[in-house]
């Protein structure tokens, strides 16, 4: 084999090689292109889902605002009506029982004002001055907060704060039931509109709501039948 042949046959191993390394590169670069362009398809999708779970997270109608409007005040009342607890001689049950609705609605109180505030709402502002309740901010929603189902008159509020001991406790219990039977209410109510708490957070507090005074108002019976056998 002579010198010419040689080279000529190195020459065209050379090129074979530099061609299949381009092949591979190409096809490398076509492989990167596809998997930039997939990654982009499920960023899109993702950006697509999380839009829309905003725009329905954010999603509300007047039933909602009036709900929202309506058991601020509502809440605030129980607050006032368990305040007393620790005041009156109840007893450590009822102490306790009293602690927690208030830890519970002075809770739910902020995140219905925090719902609001994020939906551009008027925003009602709970001011308790012993027994008295006043809510300023809330234009035309539920301005009238004392016809609401289960709220206490100022008389039977007055009635309340005379008493002491096992007469406060059966008092107590006896008007807790019924202003907890109220927030109930005003749940079915809200469900039974078209449209409303469609929002996830919406239909969490009010369900959560619903549950948690459902269950405290099947202890607070329990709890006025063993005063009333006592």
């Amino acid at each position: 084999m002579n010198y010419r042949s040689i080279l000529v046959r190195s020459s065209f191993r050379v090129a074979f090689a530099f061609l299949l390394l381009a092949g591979v590169a190409a096809c490398k670069s076509t492989d990167n292109i596809n998997a930039d362009a997939s990654l982009n398809d499920k960023f899109n999708q993702e950006a697509i889902y999380w839009a829309r779970v905003d725009s329905s997270r954010m999603a509300f109608i007047d039933a909602d605002v009036d709900f929202m409007t309506g058991m601020i005040g509502h809440h605030a009342q129980a607050l006032i009506i368990s305040r007393l607890a620790p005041k009156k001689g109840a007893g450590r049950e009822i102490k306790t029982l009293a602690a927690r609705i208030i830890n519970a609605q002075d809770d739910e109180i902020s995140t219905m004002q925090q719902w609001l505030r994020d939906r551009g709402q008027a925003v009602p502002e709970v001011h308790i001055d012993g027994l008295n309740l006043m809510v300023h901010g809330a234009d035309d929603h539920h301005s009238g907060h004392m016809d609401m189902p289960g709220m206490l008159s100022q008389e039977q509020l007055q009635k309340l704060d005379n008493v002491q001991g096992i007469e406060f406790e059966r008092l107590f219990l006896n008007y807790m039931i019924e202003h907890h039977k109220g927030a109930v209410i005003m749940v079915n109510d809200l469900f039974s509109i078209e449209g409303a708490a469609q929002g996830e957070e919406a239909f969490r507090l009010a369900s959560d709501i619903q549950v948690d005074q459902i269950t405290e108002i099947d202890r607070m019976e329990q709890m006025l039948r063993e005063r009333a056998s006592s």
